[in-house]
């Protein structure tokens, strides 16, 4: 007869330690079999055979079954859609119970839906917990609980209630005893087994100076300094927990502080409104008439707008899969209100290239900066990008970092002239909204 056991189903939680669904499956009473599957129904869609989140996914996996093997026990691998997966896995073993943290993205929850009807179809008890942020889907909403839709307020209710509730971790990582114990390793997938080869981008480490989260404020805007966390990826992918960066935030610095609690608005506002998948937020936005034009779409994407701050910040993403947050906002205002190209456009070539890409966080910032998103300021709003250049990179240090052709004669000239595109903008905004 085989052995009753739990499982516990890595997604985008690849840590042992603060581990919310580890820690209670490891404390449930049964040996525990951790699993993480290569989801084609993802994998499929990616173009970029080399794509670096596939390679530090697989890369975590590597350093996570190391900390298994420590234990006598091993991390199971699998490819395929899920579904057909786990039908496979509850053939193979006598599974009581699937432990696995919550994801609120709309094709996740899809999925999670499917899985949770095949575990109760054969008698298979699911336990789901919150562990990528502090609050989730209701957690944080107005008295009459409707949900917030304008950042302040939210932040302002979200310090509230953790004041009140204070961070609770949950250590994991003392419990390993009750894996799964394994007489010999289970079989490595290899990154080729999947269809994808390495990548030549460098991942952000997961320790940071306490110096760039205590002087964040003061240093965060300037694209040339190192003046940002980089822990994007690490919080996508679940590789740090979150409860332990923001303990360690409270105090030191407010701002960071604020940015941590942005991420977690923008989730809640996928959860809540995920028509913005696919749509405006604000609905009116729908009906503008976007230009469209790919050739100058091409331009923005290669860096050649002849917009040096522009340049300098495409050229940064296409070289390292990372932009400066400061630059985000200038590109994306660029794209959207420069060249009157669908904000939707930009969304997907970010998803594509970040190496910290979450729907949620991008959605919402793509949808800020072309006015069609929470944000309250009004949609004529168009960052000047020399006058943002001359306000976060006087010196041009980071202009000649990524642009090094400026300021000579083989520099792009510029593809559109500012007032002309600020007018056209304007123009095209009001004849949509009116």
């Amino acid at each position: 007869m085989k052995q009753s056991i739990n499982v516990f189903w890595y997604r985008r939680d690849l840590r042992i330690n603060d581990n919310t669904g580890l820690y209670h499956a490891l404390n449930s009473g049964r040996p525990v079999l951790p699993v993480f599957i290569f989801d084609t129904d993802i994998l499929d869609q990616l173009a970029d055979k080399s794509d670096a989140r596939v390679h530090f996914i697989h890369q975590t996996l590597a350093d996570l079954k190391k900390l298994f093997h420590r234990v006598g026990s091993d991390l199971l691998v699998r490819v395929g859609s899920p579904l057909k997966v786990w039908n496979d896995l509850i053939q193979e073993y006598q599974v009581h119970t699937l432990f696995y943290n919550h994801d609120y993205e709309p094709s996740a929850i899809h999925r999670d839906e499917c899985i949770n009807q095949l575990m109760q179809a054969n008698g298979i008890s699911v336990q789901t917990y919150k562990d990528q942020c502090i609050f989730e889907k209701n957690d944080i909403v107005k008295d009459d609980g409707k949900p917030y839709t304008v950042f302040t307020p939210y932040a302002k209710k979200w310090k509230l209630k953790l004041s009140l509730n204070p961070i609770q971790h949950y250590p994991s990582e003392d419990c390993m005893f009750n894996c799964i114990k394994v007489n010999e390793q289970f079989q490595e997938i290899t990154l080729a087994t999947i269809g994808f080869q390495p990548s030549f981008l460098l991942f952000p480490s997961t320790t940071v100076a306490s110096k760039i989260i205590s002087e964040y404020h003061k240093n965060r805007d300037y694209p040339s300094m190192n003046g940002t966390s980089k822990l994007g990826i690490h919080f996508r992918f679940g590789t740090l927990s979150i409860r332990e960066k923001v303990t360690k935030a409270i105090g030191l610095n407010e701002t960071y502080l604020n940015e941590l609690v942005w991420r977690e608005f923008y989730m809640q506002i996928l959860w809540h409104f995920p028509h913005v998948v696919n749509g405006a937020f604000k609905p009116q936005y729908n009906r503008i008439e976007w230009r469209n034009n790919e050739v100058e779409f091409n331009l923005w994407k290669e860096g050649q707008t002849g917009y040096p701050i522009v340049d300098a910040g495409m050229r940064e993403l296409l070289h390292t899969g990372f932009m400066h947050n400061r630059v985000r906002m200038i590109v994306a205002s660029f794209l959207t209100k420069h060249l009157l190209i669908d904000w939707r456009w930009g969304e997907a070539w970010f998803a594509q290239k970040l190496l910290d890409f979450e729907l949620s966080s991008n959605n919402g910032g793509w949808q800020w900066a072309s006015g069609s998103g929470t944000d309250a300021a009004p949609y004529f709003r168009v960052f000047n990008p020399s006058l943002q250049t001359e306000k976060f990179d006087s010196n041009f240090h980071y202009v000649q970092k990524w642009v090094p052709e400026f300021n000579t004669s083989s520099y792009s000239k510029p593809i559109v002239e500012h007032a002309y595109a600020r007018k056209r903008c304007l123009e095209v905004y009001q004849s949509a909204l009116k």
